[in-house]
């Protein structure tokens, strides 16, 4: 007798709140933080998020909050967690480069996190394979410029000491005094 066994057909993450993370309120929730306010006469859109990111101290938190739903609906959907940690970096640099003052707040306006993330989400859904390379390589570089951000200045400091200690007491860069 012959055993057949059917394969296991696994369901997303949760089954609760499933409507709430439907692609219709997750583009419109993207929308309205990212691009639902037009300057007249200009391309430029900002959403709540650029307008809350205003309020010093705590508006980059809570944009970067609100951030957090669309990448929680692309956990329960099931996205690669290479690609929810894409999102995740996305909202990171939102919150990060937008708590500086007036700069920072017109980067997080250009950024568009969210509208990131939902592209991100939806493209997952649809071509699993092509955005989780794309999101390997996005945090590769990302990587590449933390690591490049903390030995540039280890770098840049050691030239300088060890052209005050040459200038200073005549070492060279061994450690010798030199000969005259």
């Amino acid at each position: 007798m012959a055993f057949t066994a059917k394969p296991e057909v696994l369901s997303p993450r949760l089954k609760r709140g499933s409507r709430a993370f439907d692609d219709e309120n997750l583009d419109l929730l993207s929308h309205v933080l990212d691009d639902f306010i037009k300057i007249p006469g200009t391309s430029i859109r900002f959403g709540l998020d650029g307008i809350v990111g205003f309020i010093p101290g705590i508006g980059d938190l809570i944009g970067g909050i609100a951030s957090c739903i669309i990448i929680i609906a692309a956990w329960v959907r099931g996205v690669s967690y290479v690609t929810v940690a894409r999102m995740v970096t996305n909202v990171a640099i939102e919150v990060v480069v937008g708590s500086v003052p007036i700069l920072g707040d017109m980067f997080d306006i250009a950024w568009r996190a969210n509208r990131r993330n939902y592209a991100l989400l939806v493209g997952s859904v649809d071509e699993p394979r092509k955005h989780t390379l794309q999101s390997w390589l996005f945090l590769g570089g990302v990587c590449l410029v933390l690591a490049a951000l903390v030995l540039l200045p280890m770098l840049l400091l050691t030239w300088v000491f060890g052209s005050l200690m040459h200038a200073l007491f005549g070492m060279n860069t061994h450690g010798m005094f030199r000969t005259f």
